[in-house]
Parts: C-alpha cells; structure tokens; sequence
C-alpha cells in the first residue's frame, strides 16, 4: 500500500494547530460525527493543513479517488478503498483528488473507554489498511446519525464499537486465543469439567498433549504452572457464580469439583483475600453503591 513515502518537516509542536471539531473542547455534543469527505474538504480546496486533535480518534473510509496523508511526518499516497486510523495526538494533514469520496467517523475517545482504553493497543497508533467490504458499516452509521428515535445513541454505539473491531481485524494482527489455540482449547475443556476433577494429566490426554508438554505450555503462555492456570480458571468461574447467582457457597463449591467446602473456601481467601461469603456481600454492597461488579 506504501508505493510512495516521504517526510514533511513540520515545525515546533507548539506551532501545530489544535482544531476543536464540533465542540471538542469538553464535553463533546454528541456520541461522535460522522460526515462525508466532501462535506469537509471541497471548501478547503481539497487539502486539510497539518493539525491534531487532542480527544478525538479519527477513522476514514477513501472509498473512491486519491489521496496524499501525511501522519506524524510519514506520508503515504494508499490505494482506495482505505481505512485511515487516526489516533488523538497524531499531526495529519490531507491533499485530496478533487471528487475524492468517502467518509470521516470522529469519536470522542472518553465516550468509548471499551476501545481506546489499554486493552485495544493496536489503535494508538496511525496506520492504513484495505477498506474494501466497510462502506457499508459507514453508511449505515451515517444514517443512524441523523436519525432523532430514542435508541439513536444506543444503535450508534453498537455500530462504532463493530466499525472498529472490523478495522482491527482488517490489519491482520494476531489474536491471542489464535497463538495459543490449545490454550484456548484448554480453558474450553477446564469450563466443560469443572465438577469432574479432572487432573493435569486428564487435560493432557484431552488435547492430545504430554504431560511435561502442556505444562511448558501453561508456563509459557500465561506465567502459571498448568496447575495454576486450572485454578485461576475454576476461581474465575467461582467468581462469576457468587456474583450472578444466588447458589449457596457450599453448592458452589460443588460445581466447581471441590468435595470439601473449607478447602474451597481457603482455596478462594488465598487467592483473592476474601472468603465467599464476604466476596458476595462486597458485590451486594458494592452495587447499592453503584459501583461495577468485581470480575
């Protein structure tokens, strides 16, 4: 996609304008904007000078035309149809063909922790892929946008969150469940027997692994013993059931494939300080605070 690179020298960074889109400046108007590439770059002559934006995350569709995209002294001259991820802080600049089509999305990054938080690493940085298949997905949250229904903000939430999951997936960047897929396979089969009590040796024989195999595997995918991973999994689940369920401590215990109550629950202190029952009423009390569950 890089047939041709150069560096633009741009002056000090205090130099580089800040643009405030659409009230940028706090808060942001709406859950995000999305507007056409005409919209914003036939009054500019087609050419966008070099600017940043400090609490916008920027996506473009190029669906049709060219375009020159300078980021961060980078610039590249991509193929339509391209995706342009833009993160906040990133300088860009654009000289677009006159006619050039497509779609700019901007999304208050505070209003989608879920995406631009820690977690999706991938999108803190700048980067263009092929953009074939996604002119759809833009339409659609073009439409949403204008619309005044009471669910408005809910649908364009749901439909920029899948925008850009399709876009990380588009680059190509390995999923972690896709390295380690006997990991996986493992943590599948740990939730299949949970009250079974099945050992080290029975998940090995499951995956068609060694013992001394699967625990370089555990070791090396997670930094846990195989055995420690198998626990770390049936305390997740036991974390999941206090919380969503009304089960009994003890009915708890048994589902996880503990005989003995008080070994479950010293089990659960050693591994997260408290016992059930005080886990439990932290969540209860947790909650009445408002406060998000602890997972």
């Amino acid at each position: 996609m890089d047939a041709e690179e150069e560096c633009w020298y741009f002056p000090a960074m205090n130099t580089i304008p800040v643009w405030h889109l659409y009230g940028e400046a706090s808060p942001f108007p709406d859950i995000l904007h999305i507007e056409r590439i005409v919209d914003r770059a036939a009054g500019m002559d087609w050419r966008i000078a070099a600017h940043r934006h400090v609490n916008l995350h920027q996506i473009f569709l190029i669906r049709r035309g060219s375009i020159a995209v300078t980021m961060d002294g980078r610039t590249v001259r991509p193929e339509p149809p391209v995706v342009l991820n833009i993160p906040p802080g990133i300088v860009h600049a654009f000289v677009f063909a006159a006619g050039t089509d497509g779609h700019v999305l901007t999304l208050p990054t505070a209003d989608f922790p879920e995406l631009f938080g820690p977690d999706v690493a991938l999108l803190a940085a700048p980067f263009h892929v092929e953009g074939s298949g996604l002119s759809a997905a833009f339409e659609r949250i073009s439409a949403l946008h204008g619309e005044t229904s009471a669910l408005r903000n809910l649908r364009l939430r749901a439909a920029a969150t899948d925008l850009v999951c399709d876009v990380c997936a588009l680059t190509g960047a390995p999923d972690p469940a896709a390295r380690q897929p006997r990991l996986a396979r493992l943590e599948e089969l740990i939730r299949s027997h949970l009250a079974d009590g099945w050992s080290v040796a029975d998940y090995a024989s499951a995956l068609h692994l060694s013992d001394r195999h699967l625990r370089r595997l555990c070791l090396e995918a997670s930094g846990l013993s195989a055995h420690g991973f198998i626990e770390q999994v049936r305390l997740r689940e036991a974390c999941r059931m206090l919380a969503y369920t009304r089960m009994q401590v003890q009915m708890v215990a048994y589902a996880l494939g503990f005989e003995d109550q008080a070994y479950f629950t010293r089990t659960f202190r050693r591994c997260t300080g408290l016992s059930p029952t005080e886990y439990r009423k932290k969540l209860d009390a947790d909650e009445a605070a408002g406060q998000p569950l602890v997972q």
